[in-house]
């Protein structure tokens, strides 16, 4: 049986800075948003959005749903770390230490 490890579970990160310039620019970003969230995406930071994954193939099925909804223009990255990984980001409010975002659960079946 294979258990979550902190070398296979995945986060997806997607930064971007897009171009809200006409009204057809902001249109294409609040429809990009809007598909991330769609797709299990929380908001991290108003232009970085990040979703748990509980495997790499996971994580690839998700990223490739990201590159068929891209934008036409702005400034898109999608980075794909582990749970280890993640899990040594310090996080700061101000000068106070706040939480990592919470993991998602696990569903066991026996």
């Amino acid at each position: 049986m294979q258990r979550f490890n902190g070398y296979r579970v995945m986060w997806i990160f997607i930064f971007f800075d897009l171009p809200t310039d006409t009204a057809k620019e902001r249109k294409a970003a609040a429809g990009f948003r809007k598909a991330l969230l769609k797709d299990g995406f929380r908001m991290f930071q108003f232009s970085i959005y990040l979703r748990h994954c509980p495997s790499r193939e996971n994580a690839e099925v998700h990223v490739s749903r990201v590159k068929k909804i891209l934008p036409p223009d702005g400034l898109i990255g999608i980075l794909t770390i582990t749970d280890k990984q993640f899990g040594s980001m310090e996080l700061y409010h101000g000068k106070t230490k706040a939480e990592a975002p919470p993991t998602g659960q696990q569903l066991e079946l026996f």
